[in-house]
């Protein structure tokens, strides 16, 4: 049964009205019906668009993607959709947000419906463009802060350096790649010498502080490093350097130049020169360990053979091979 006059008048005007944006077009690709949003986004009215093919119109769109996006439906016979996290935008419309909203045009879901003529075929497909830029906006400072609340976990609070839990994930992680693709993998394990010392003679903020600067060499060596190396506080005074697919002999001159650069910057606290120095252990990962923890044990084998040695020196962990 067809439409009722009323009918069609009522649905020609809730189209013109509601605050979404609908536009129609043939498979030739002519626009048939542009709507007042459209209207009022694109700043064309209507009279210049209908009838007119859609990219003659707006030479901007992705005429490509959405081509065969219409055909697509026109083919299939069936409903279509894409997300402004897919294209952020089919029109680049201005949003109605400040420019601080943190969008630079507005974001659109936008659906594709095929739409039959009055004997049952399918002559047309309907797009709707959907508003949804407080939803990206919000949706976006969202994930910001879910990424840095995430990289505040991982960071020691004292020295603004990673922190065991997540130093201790990487090796793990590094750990399992090289046993499943080989290379090489190195670990440094140091720590300040007679740290309770500069405790107990210069107090705990004095401490803090000596932590604090060797975190800052230890951030000036990693910047050296590659973006694959990963420096953390292991706990206490006690810090640790990850170095991936670097072998023994490279990890000792990565330890002996971190020894060194921290030996030669005492921390001056108001009036006071505090002389620092570390001990370093390196360890090598090898086919004997069975997890990574051995890798962290053997580097704290060799950090205790430096610090029994008389201390501000690096030492490399060696042994028999193990059953």
């Amino acid at each position: 049964m067809p439409p009722r006059l009323d009918d069609l008048n009522l649905l020609s005007f809730i189209v013109a009205r509601v605050n979404v944006g609908i536009f129609v077009v043939d498979q030739q690709m002519n626009v048939v019906l542009w709507n007042r949003f459209m209207e009022v986004h694109s700043g064309r009215p209507a009279t210049e668009v209908e009838g007119s093919n859609l990219f003659d119109v707006f030479p901007e769109l992705p005429k490509s993607w959405l081509e065969k996006k219409i055909k697509s439906v026109f083919l299939l016979k069936n409903f279509a959709f894409t997300s402004w996290e897919q294209r952020p935008y089919l029109f680049r419309f201005q949003d109605n947000r400040p420019v601080t909203g943190g969008a630079d045009a507005m974001r659109q879901n936008c659906t594709f419906l095929p739409v039959n003529d009055g004997q049952g075929d399918m002559q047309y497909v309907c797009i709707t463009l959907f508003d949804v830029t407080d939803t990206s906006v919000y949706q976006t400072k969202l994930q910001e802060a879910m990424t840095s609340l995430e990289e505040v976990s991982q960071r020691d609070g004292l020295t603004g350096i990673y922190n065991r839990r997540h130093l201790e994930h990487h090796l793990s992680h590094e750990f399992n790649c090289w046993r499943r693709y080989g290379g090489e993998l190195s670990f440094l394990l140091f720590d300040i010498d007679h740290f309770k010392k500069v405790n107990d003679v210069h107090g705990h903020l004095a401490g803090d502080e000596v932590l604090r600067e060797v975190a800052a060499n230890v951030k000036l060596e990693a910047a050296l490093l590659r973006t694959t190396d990963i420096a953390g506080r292991y706990g206490g005074e006690e810090f640790g350097i990850i170095l991936p697919g670097t072998p023994l002999e490279g990890a000792l001159i990565v330890a002996e130049r971190l020894r060194t650069m921290v030996a030669a910057a005492p921390v001056r606290l108001r009036d006071v020169e505090i002389p620092v120095t570390i001990s370093i252990g390196v360890a090598q990962a090898d086919t004997s360990m069975p997890d990574y923890v051995r890798l962290i044990h053997d580097a704290d084998k060799a950090l205790y053979a430096s610090k029994t040695q008389g201390r501000n020196r690096v030492t490399c962990y060696t042994s028999s091979p193990r059953e």
